[in-house]
């Protein structure tokens, strides 16, 4: 088992900036990936960024150039650098990491960010 603790949200004006933190803890030999998904009201859950323990990332179109995914493996936490928030990045922001063997994906229990003035 593998246990996630964000921490970091919070409400931020238009143009802000927020860091969100996620440690991990217990069996976590085999993850493959952190990172953060959000879901809005109303919508599907989707991915934000990754990270892999090799340090390669993958960012979603909308929060490329605004948004920056980090680790520090020393610490097993993931930390995602919000700059320029917009009021459509307001979501709950929910901790994933990516278990290769057996599969399996575990879950933070999400952080409220909400942009607005």
């Amino acid at each position: 088992q593998v246990q996630l603790v964000e921490s970091g949200g919070g409400l931020v004006q238009p143009g802000g900036s927020l860091r969100l933190s996620c440690a991990a803890s217990g069996s976590i030999s085999n993850i493959y990936s952190m990172g953060w998904y959000r879901q809005a009201p109303g919508k599907q859950r989707e991915l934000v960024a990754t990270i892999t323990g090799g340090g390669s990332t993958k960012y979603a179109d909308s929060v490329k150039g605004r948004f920056t995914i980090s680790r520090d493996n020393a610490k097993n936490t993931v930390f995602l650098q919000m700059n320029s928030l917009k009021p459509e990045d307001t979501a709950v922001y929910s901790c994933n990491a990516f278990q290769v063997s057996p599969p399996n994906d575990y879950w933070g229990q999400g952080t409220q960010v909400t942009v607005s003035s």
